[in-house]
């Protein structure tokens, strides 16, 4: 089975793979991944991603040999990349920006592809971050869920995931940002205070150069005066990097109200989890 995006996942398997995220976290595992060889494409700027795959591969007594992406833009065909891979390895986590790359590799490996991030979508990340907030949350699929920023990878995994888990979701931004695959739960808007007051939790991502304006930053940067206009108990989970005082400012940073850092712990078990469900089916 391959990992390519959220959509090709039922909400059952993504209830598997949060089953299996809790139990990698809570109990002490064998070394499941004992013997076996994965490759790994990613750029050298990769951080938390790159981190927390390497480190839940190797947990679980896996070996990882690292490629930068640009290898799979050589002239080689991807068939025969993929072909010669398949000798010597039980995995490929791929780290591309391109999304039609990494879907003609795994047109043709007989072994797991998981999307680690392309330009258009970020699975692993947005499955991480859902597990976090069910684990902070037991009703997390009744929560309203309200994303502030343009149209990206991240905003369309999180629109995908929300259709899937049948989660009540709010898109926020400037108008020709909407998402084109949307669903009845998906309500975009262009003002956004009105929406913080039926928000549970808020969430963010870095913004491209055009939007990083004084005049955006007024309409929509995600203040502590703008969190306390949010429902009780609501969270703030930027999506990394984030950058103080432009999608998200300081004071907000430093307020309860930012769950960010100790989110991305799960990053490491829900990857695990990833892997073995992959792996096994």
């Amino acid at each position: 089975m391959h990992l390519l995006d959220v959509n090709g996942l039922s909400s059952l398997q993504i209830l598997e793979i949060f089953n299996l995220s809790k139990r990698l976290k809570e109990h002490k595992v064998e070394r499941l991944l004992q013997g076996k060889t994965f490759i790994l494409f990613f750029p050298e700027n990769s951080l938390r991603t790159r981190i927390t795959f390497e480190k839940g591969i190797k947990d679980l007594g896996g070996e990882c040999i690292l490629f930068p992406p640009e290898a799979l833009d050589r002239r080689e065909q991807l068939i025969d990349t993929v072909k010669y891979i398949e000798n010597w390895a039980d995995g490929i986590v791929v780290r591309h920006s391109d999304f039609t790359k990494i879907t003609e590799m795994a047109r043709y490996s007989s072994i797991p592809i998981v999307n680690a991030m392309t330009s258009v979508n970020h699975p692993c990340e947005i499955l991480a971050d859902l597990y976090s907030i069910s684990e902070k949350e037991n009703n997390y699929r009744q929560l309203v869920y309200t994303f502030v920023g343009p149209a990206s990878n991240i905003s369309k995994s999180w629109t995908n995931v929300a259709k899937i888990m049948n989660l009540d979701f709010n898109h926020v931004s400037l108008v020709g940002n909407e998402i084109t695959e949307q669903s009845h739960n998906y309500k975009f808007h262009t003002e956004l205070e009105e929406v913080l007051k039926h928000s549970d939790v808020i969430l963010t991502d870095s913004l491209p150069n055009q939007f990083r304006t004084d005049d955006y930053f007024s309409k929509y940067q995600i203040t502590l005066d703008r969190m306390l206009l949010t429902k009780k108990n609501s969270i703030l989970n930027p999506c990394p990097p984030f950058f103080r005082n432009e999608e998200v400012s300081e004071d907000v940073i430093n307020s309860d109200y930012f769950v960010g850092h100790s989110f991305k712990k799960n990053l490491v078990y829900v990857q695990q989890a990833i892997i073995l469900y992959c792996l096994s089916n």
